[in-house]
């Protein structure tokens, strides 16, 4: 499946990977959903992962919960998640596998020494892989 991402979303997903620097920052994103997926917005949440952040991220069920009902009250769709993976590339973890939901797309932003270097969406198939989705990224 082909994903767009809009400009301000992709900022705002930018922006928090940087700010959270050197750990894990975590995200939902909104928008449409037909023959391909447009991400409109990026909300940036908590990463409530007790301890060591830097490897880990955790959505809260009450972070899942809000944002199943912003998507409601906006006439939005929620889409997937996003969050950053520094010093790493923008592959999944076996974690991120084994937490994911098969119908969500995954944005993974790679933050190398502070500064954004690549972002890739990701979404797990049915057998529970996940496959890369086509990006497009607004130049």
């Amino acid at each position: 499946m082909n994903v767009k991402i809009d400009t301000h979303a992709l900022n705002t997903m930018h922006q928090h990977a940087t700010e959270a620097f050197p750990n894990e920052c975590c995200g939902f994103m909104y928008g449409s959903d037909g023959n391909e997926r447009i991400i409109s917005l990026a909300r940036p949440v908590i990463n409530s992962k007790d301890g060591d952040q830097r490897r880990r991220f955790e959505i809260s069920a009450f972070d899942y919960m809000k944002a199943e009902q912003y998507a409601m009250e906006n006439n939005t769709t929620l889409l997937g998640v996003y969050h950053s993976h520094p010093q790493h590339p923008a592959i999944p973890s076996e974690h991120d596998r084994k937490q994911a939901m098969p119908w969500f797309s995954y944005v993974i932003v790679s933050v190398m020494n502070g500064t954004v270097d690549h972002t890739r969406s990701w979404r797990l198939n049915e057998e529970k892989q996940f496959d890369e989705e086509a990006l497009e990224i607004p130049v």
